[in-house]
């Protein structure tokens, strides 16, 4: 007589769509999701104050172990303007026919410092602090905007040497100063939205962060830092399609808006035509383009 033994049926393993529903049904949700764009936005206005307080940190950190400490924060840009001086203007005569010509170079130099440093601590942004990254939860984008926020800090203190500069080389001060703040709003935008760009390529390929210093200073170069665009634009030989591209560049833009707003010798016609409508697009078209290419990565960050 044979024994028939009999195996008891499987439980079937539960549906996906049951495990989602069971989720959604105890307040459940995946983690690190990427949030829809409004809530990301009101996430990242929520730690507004966090940003503020990481930026001032990493700023009275930056020089704590030099002797000089935040005397730094002018003297580097200060001393680039020296070297920039002597090489450009005194070697390679780029001074002669710009009035003011230490004035227009000391403020190129520092809005350009300002434009250099954002884009290379945005590449550093998630690649040099996964730490922070992977322990807490927070908009990540809070960190390249944080970093921006930095700079534009520092700047304020090489902005106080900016104006005895002006003042001791017989630049008035005058209405046209306050232009000032609305420039600087705009290349802060500007600055944020390109370090968000590379913050998610830096995050992706570290690499980048040591290829940037070479794409930077090759920027700088054509950015009219140390020499006047608009004279370069007055030569025939020139084509008209590379003078468009130097005046419009972004970089230019706002070095050229700053010297137009502080240097009463910087007249509005070495200004590209519809300057304004110009810097507001690329503030624009870099700010909020840069916002949504990083938001949408945002879950990748910290991973892998």
């Amino acid at each position: 007589m044979s024994t028939v033994l009999h195996t008891p049926p499987k439980t079937p393993a539960p549906a996906e769509h049951d495990l989602a529903a069971l989720a959604a049904r105890h307040g459940l949700a995946v983690s690190g999701a990427r949030p829809s764009l409004p809530e990301y936005v009101r996430q990242l206005w929520a730690r507004r104050h966090f940003i503020t307080a990481f930026a001032t940190a990493k700023l009275t950190a930056q020089y704590s172990q030099a002797k000089l400490g935040q005397v730094w924060q002018v003297m580097t840009p200060l001393l680039n303007a020296a070297v920039y001086y002597f090489i450009f203007g005194v070697l390679l005569g780029t001074k002669h026919g710009v009035p003011d010509y230490i004035p227009f170079l000391v403020t190129g130099v520092f809005i350009w410092t300002f434009t250099q440093s954002s884009i290379m601590a945005g590449t550093r942004a998630i690649s040099g602090n996964l730490g922070l990254v992977r322990a807490l939860h927070f908009p990540r984008a809070a960190l390249p905007i944080s970093f921006c926020l930095q700079q534009l800090q520092q700047l304020m203190f090489s902005m106080g040497a900016l104006v005895v500069i002006l003042l001791c080389f017989g630049v008035p001060v005058s209405a046209s100063w306050l232009l000032a703040l609305p420039a600087l709003f705009l290349q802060f935008t500007f600055n944020a939205g390109i370090s968000m760009v590379m913050a998610r390529m830096g995050a992706k390929t570290p690499d980048i962060a040591q290829l940037m210093p070479f794409v930077l200073r090759t920027w700088m170069y054509v950015s009219g830092v140390m020499w006047s665009i608009d004279k370069l634009a007055q030569k025939d030989s020139l084509p008209h399609v590379v003078k468009v591209a130097l005046a419009t560049n972004p970089a230019a833009v706002y070095i050229d808006l700053m010297r137009f707003a502080l240097i009463d010798s910087f007249h509005a016609s070495q200004l590209p035509a519809h300057v304004w409508a110009i810097a507001v697009g690329w503030a624009l078209l870099a700010g909020v383009g840069g916002f949504i290419y990083f938001w949408k990565a945002e879950e990748t960050y910290g991973r892998g």
